[in-house]
C-alpha cells in the first residue's frame, strides 16, 4: 500500500515538475517568439486585459504613477491602465493600452509588470494563480523619481519645449527626467483622448508639440558653451593646457578665414584681453575656446567626448528607441569619425564651444556634470529603485554600477573648481543657493532657426564638495536672455527641491 502511495506521489511530483518547466519555457525563453507571431495578437490582447498589471510608484513608495481599473465584460473581469497623477513623468512612465501598445517603463519592464519575468518566485506565484483560476497579478515597481522635484520641473518647464534631468552622481539614480510639453496618459486609449493629445499646441512654433516625445532622452540640441567642459577636460587630460595657462582674447578668433566673435553667453566685455583657462571658462569666452579647439584638433576633443559617453546610447530602463546618442551629426544621422579625413570634416574651433555639428541630449549633459561631480566616474543612470512581488517581497533592487571612467580625479577636481567659479562670479550666478556651494556651466547655442534664436543651457551639481545632485536643463528657441538667465534659475530651484537641507527649509517656510 505504501509503495502504491509512493508511486502516486512520484507521478504527481513529475507532473508538477513538467508543468513548472513548461510554464517557465513558455513564459520566458519562448515568450519573444510568441510575441512576434501575428496570429497571436488577439490572444496577447486578451491576456493583457485579463492580467492585473503591477503598480508603478515614485521613489517615496506612495505616489502612484500607474494603477489599474477593473471592468466586468461578459462575466469576466478586464483590467485597463489608469494613471492617478495624470501627466506626472508621463514620457518616462509611458503607457500601456490594448489598442496602442506600450511605451516608457510600461514597455521596458512589461515582463515584471505582467508577472512573466524569469524570477522563480514570480513563476511559482503565477503558476499558483493559474492553477487556482485566480487573476494573475504583476509585480510592483518603485522608481527613483522624486515626485515633488519632478512635479516642480514640469511646472518650471511649462510653456516651453524644454527638458530637465537631475540625478544622484554617486549612484546614477534619476530624481527628475522631465520633458515639455507632456501629456496625460489616461487619454491614450480612447480616440477622443488620443485626438486631444495629438492636437497639443506647440509652445515653440513652428516646431511640433510632440508631447509623446521624451526630449530629455531623445531630443538633440547644440550644447553651446556647456560643451566647453569636454574641451577643457581634453586640454587638461592631455596636459596641453593647465588651469593657469594664459591666453590673449582680442574679442574674436579666426576660423577658416572668418572671424568668430565673442557674442554668446557672456557677462562682461566682448574682449577680455589677458586671461587664464579658469577665467576663460568662468566667463565663457568663445574666442579663447576657439583657439584651444584649433590647438587640440577635433580628434582629441571627440575622443574625450567618447570617454564621457558620447556616440553611445546611454543605458536606462526605457525602450532603446526612446534614447539616442549624442555626438556629431550629418544629414540627420550620427557621424562618428575615426579616420583623419573624417575628423577633418569637423570644425575644431566651433566644436570647442559646442557648435559645428555637435548635438546632445539633456541626459548626456547631465551625465557630463555627474562625472565631474563624482571624481571622473560616470555611474549608470537608473530609474528603478526596487521591484516588489504582489506579496510584498523584494524581487530586485538594482545596485549602482559604473558605466564609464570619463576622466581622471585630478582633471575632475580642476573642472569642479572652474564650475564653482562660473556660479560664484561668472555667467552662472543665477544658480547660487545661500549656504550651498554650487558648480555649473552655462550654454547659449546658436540654432538653425535663426541668428537671433538660441538654446539656453545649464549643467550643474551641488553641493560642490560632496555632491548629491547633478543635472542639466535646456530651454530651446529663446530670443530673450542667455543660458545663465533662463536655464540657471530653473536648475537652482530643482537643486533646492532635491538637496535635503534646502528642501527642509523650504517646507518649513511654507508651513508644510
Amino acid at each position: 500500500m505504501n509503495r502504491q502511495i509512493s508511486r502516486v506521489a512520484l507521478v504527481g511530483l513529475g507532473l508538477l515538475a513538467a508543468l513548472i518547466v513548461a510554464t517557465t519555457y513558455w513564459q520566458t525563453w519562448a515568450a519573444a517568439g510568441l510575441t512576434g507571431r501575428e496570429d497571436n495578437e488577439i490572444e496577447q490582447r486578451v491576456v493583457q486585459i485579463e492580467t492585473k498589471r503591477g503598480l508603478i510608484y515614485a521613489s517615496n513608495g506612495r505616489t502612484l504613477l500607474a494603477a489599474n481599473k477593473a471592468t466586468r465584460v461578459a462575466g469576466q473581469t478586464a483590467y485597463t491602465r489608469t494613471y492617478p497623477n495624470g501627466g506626472l513623468a508621463s514620457q518616462t512612465v509611458g503607457y500601456s493600452t490594448p489598442g496602442r501598445s506600450r511605451a516608457g517603463v510600461e514597455a521596458a519592464e512589461n515582463s515584471y509588470l505582467t508577472a512573466s519575468n524569469a524570477d522563480l518566485g514570480t513563476i511559482f506565484s503565477t503558476i499558483g494563480d493559474r492553477l487556482k483560476g485566480t487573476t494573475v497579478t504583476g509585480n510592483n515597481i518603485v522608481l527613483t523619481i522624486d515626485a515633488h522635484a519632478q512635479r516642480l520641473a514640469q511646472h518650471l518647464l511649462a510653456g516651453t519645449c524644454g527638458a530637465a534631468v537631475a540625478l544622484d552622481p554617486t549612484t546614477g539614480a534619476v530624481d527628475v527626467i522631465a520633458s515639455s510639453p507632456g501629456f496625460n496618459p489616461n487619454g491614450m486609449e480612447s480616440s477622443a483622448g488620443y485626438a486631444r493629445i495629438a492636437a497639443t499646441r506647440s509652445p515653440c512654433p513652428p516646431a511640433p508639440a510632440s508631447p509623446l516625445f521624451n526630449r530629455a532622452t531623445e531630443g538633440l540640441y547644440p550644447p553651446g558653451s556647456t560643451f566647453k567642459t569636454i574641451t577643457a577636460a581634453a586640454a587638461l587630460d592631455d596636459k596641453v593646457y593647465a588651469p593657469g595657462s594664459t591666453f590673449f582674447d582680442p574679442g574674436y578668433c579666426t576660423e577658416y578665414g572668418q572671424k568668430i566673435t565673442n557674442a554668446l553667453d557672456q557677462d562682461g566685455p566682448e574682449a577680455y584681453g589677458l586671461v587664464n583657462l579658469v577665467e576663460a571658462y568662468q566667463h565663457s569666452i568663445n574666442a579663447v575656446f576657439c583657439n584651444i579647439g584649433q590647438k587640440l584638433g577635433s580628434e582629441r576633443i571627440l575622443k574625450e567626448a567618447r570617454r564621457f559617453g558620447f556616440y553611445s546610447v546611454p543605458p536606462l530602463e526605457t525602450p532603446p528607441q526612446e534614447r539616442v546618442a549624442s555626438g556629431t551629426y550629418k544629414n540627420g544621422n550620427l557621424f562618428d569619425p575615426h579616420t583623419p579625413s573624417q575628423y577633418g570634416q569637423v570644425d575644431p574651433g566651433r566644436l570647442a564651444f559646442g557648435q559645428a555639428t555637435m548635438l546632445v541630449t539633456p541626459l548626456q549633459m547631465a551625465l557630463v556634470a555627474a562625472a565631474v561631480a563624482d571624481k571622473g566616474v560616470e555611474m549608470t543612470p537608473m530609474l528603478i529603485r526596487k521591484i516588489i512581488s504582489p506579496g510584498g517581497s523584494v524581487i530586485a533592487s538594482p545596485r549602482p554600477h559604473l558605466w564609464r571612467r570619463a576622466t581622471t580625479p585630478a582633471t575632475a577636481a580642476e573642472l569642479r573648481n572652474m564650475m564653482i567659479a562660473v556660479v560664484q562670479a561668472g555667467t552662472g550666478t543665477e544658480a547660487q543657493i545661500p549656504g550651498v556651494s554650487v558648480a555649473g556651466k552655462t550654454g547659449t547655442a546658436e540654432t538653425a532657426t535663426g541668428s537671433d534664436v538660441y538654446d539656453a543651457w545649464f549643467i550643474f551639481f551641488a553641493p560642490a564638495e560632496d555632491p548629491v545632485v547633478a543635472g542639466a536643463v535646456v530651454i530651446p528657441d529663446q530670443r530673450d536672455g542667455f543660458g545663465g538667465a533662463i536655464a540657471a534659475p530653473i536648475a537652482r530651484e530643482l537643486m533646492e527641491a532635491i538637496l535635503p537641507s534646502t528642501s527642509n527649509t523650504t517646507s518649513q517656510s511654507n508651513g508644510n
